[in-house]
């Protein structure tokens, strides 16, 4: 039985890559033809498979279904949050978790900076669309056509001389993100505040959401900021690793003295010019006390 459900299951990458006859998939799986037609009846009765006019088969909708159903089960925010919960204790930087819904860019997690100078944004609100680098990840996920009538819907909002004037400009920026896979905001929203995202990716290997680490500039520079980016990326691989359920649930970014999940590669400190420690007292002096919040926004780029 175990062996009959083994060459089912192998027939459906098989018919991912194109409709295949019978002829064809007997001889991938390398049985006789009676055998693959046997197989190929069983996943066409449970509408895995579909038989064209032509005699040859694809893939059935009722896999599609199931495959959007397995999305919309996961719990992205619960996946994520240990290991956002263990680089905001790396990094002591804030990181939030975004995701797009209905035309907006929408924050879902967050993990607060431990430093005494923070920035405003809240669970539930919108993200500044045109400048923020979740947003500019998730938008550039979308297909050309689709990530272009948004563009070019948006308005463009100047909060600082760095946000990005037109559509397109937000075009260019995101064909950049695309390409090389990561996302940054320096001083777009607010001149004080920086932010450097990541993609998450699903079973399908879309960007199903986004994280970013922020900083204000009091506490470290946009170039600091921007040397943590191998520890972001890892993070979200390993984020995206548990999605597609292909590793265990174990952060890539390890707490104090908690040793490194299965994501390889070196664990970086506090981003360089990090206050921590007694240093974090020198920091306090430097600003108001108790911790001050930067001005209320609707939204904040991260």
């Amino acid at each position: 039985m175990s062996q009959s459900v083994d060459r089912a299951l192998s027939i459906l990458p098989l018919l991912a890559e194109g409709p295949a006859g019978l002829e064809q998939v007997a001889d991938r799986l390398e049985v006789h033809k009676s055998t693959a037609l046997r197989l190929l009846r069983t996943l066409r009765e449970h509408g895995l498979v579909y038989r064209q006019s032509d005699q040859r088969y694809r893939l059935g909708t009722r896999l599609f279904a199931l495959a959007q159903q397995a999305m919309e089960a996961l719990d992205i925010r619960g996946i994520a949050h240990p290991h956002l919960a263990a680089l905001n204790e790396s990094t002591g930087h804030t990181v939030h978790l975004a995701v797009y819904e209905q035309g907006e860019v929408v924050y879902i997690d967050k993990v607060e900076s431990r430093y005494p100078v923070r920035m405003y944004s809240r669970i539930g609100r919108p993200v500044a669309i045109t400048v923020a680098a979740v947003a500019k990840l998730l938008l550039a996920d979308l297909p050309e056509p689709e990530r272009r009538a948004v563009a070019e819907r948006l308005e463009y909002p100047r909060y600082t001389a760095r946000s990005t004037p037109d559509a397109a400009a937000f075009l260019a920026e995101l064909a950049r993100v695309r390409e090389q896979g990561w996302a940054s905001d320096l001083g777009g929203h607010e001149e004080s505040i920086n932010c450097l995202g990541a993609p998450l990716r699903g079973p399908d290997g879309r960007v199903c959401a986004a994280m970013s680490v922020s900083a204000p500039n009091v506490v470290v520079t946009a170039e600091e900021l921007l040397r943590l980016r191998p520890l972001v990326l890892r993070t979200a691989e390993a984020v995206s690793a548990q999605l597609s359920g292909t590793v265990p649930a174990v952060p890539a970014v390890p707490a104090a003295g908690v040793p490194a999940g299965p994501v390889s590669g070196p664990v970086a400190g506090p981003a360089p010019g990090a206050r921590s420690g007694a240093a974090s007292g020198a920091a306090s002096d430097r600003v108001s006390d108790p911790p001050v919040t930067a001005p209320e926004h609707e939204d904040h780029p991260a």
